[in-house]
């Protein structure tokens, strides 16, 4: 209830009226059954934009940082994701990648709509980053399509450590379903997990025009945050599209 109350009520016509995001491809999301919404992760907004245009319901796989916040931030902020119907996903240790999985058969089981961040942490710089294999495995093993997703101008509008959102065009894009229905039964081999998900970043990419990066979006932000000062300034991250 309270994610309606969002979308149509709430925060849904606020978003639309400060943002006027322009939706393309939109017909490309199923209007019932079971599907993944695949796309790329550039700022907090991205949350609240996406669901926000589409006529579905969708579940996000939520990092579990956004449900155990303190103090009554924290709290308002577990509420929010609790309510929304979002679920909260461990990513420390070697289990959380396959807790992540089992949250997200749940929700395919259902037939309802899944959204998920290949690239598992949003872009610090605006680039795309190379995608976990956590989707291709779901795609295949629930038998769903994958809708490709691209999120323009979000970077822009809210980049990481800006708590306010600037007004900043927005494009929401979405391509042509990708059916791995052909890899029935394959989903424990490794060549074919990464054939997939290579598959679906570069459907991502195409829509975005995004500059690729082939290393884990946490790596490069880890590598990133040992460069000093000059350096930043000498040779600066600047995202493209």
């Amino acid at each position: 209830m309270f994610y309606y109350l969002l979308k149509y009520v709430l925060l849904g016509p606020l978003l639309r009226l400060v943002f006027r995001p322009r939706i393309e491809g939109l017909e490309h999301v199923p209007s019932s059954g079971a599907a993944i919404v695949a796309g790329n992760h550039l700022s907090f907004s991205d949350h609240f934009l996406m669901p926000a245009v589409l006529k579905r319901r969708i579940t996000f796989l939520a990092k579990a940082e956004y449900f155990t916040g303190p103090g009554l931030k924290g709290r308002l902020t577990a509420f929010f994701f609790h309510s929304a119907g979002q679920i909260p996903v461990d990513r420390s240790g070697k289990e959380a990648g396959q807790a992540a999985i089992r949250e997200g058969l749940g929700v395919l089981d259902k037939g309802e709509l899944l959204g998920i961040y290949p690239e598992g942490t949003r872009s610090h710089d605006g680039r795309l980053y190379k995608g976990k294999v956590g989707v291709a495995v779901m795609a295949l093993k629930a038998g769903v399509p994958v809708i490709p997703c691209a999120m323009i101008g979000t970077f822009e509008a809210q980049p990481p450590g800006r708590k306010i959102p600037r007004i900043h065009p927005v494009v929401i894009r979405f391509g042509e379903p990708l059916d791995f229905s052909r890899y029935a039964g394959m989903e424990n081999e490794k060549a074919v997990l990464r054939a997939a998900t290579d598959e679906i970043m570069y459907a991502i990419l195409t829509l975005s025009e995004q500059e690729y990066v082939d290393q884990y979006a946490a790596d490069a932000k880890a590598a990133d945050a040992e460069r000093g000062p000059e350096e930043k300034r000498r040779f600066p991250r600047v995202p493209r599209g």
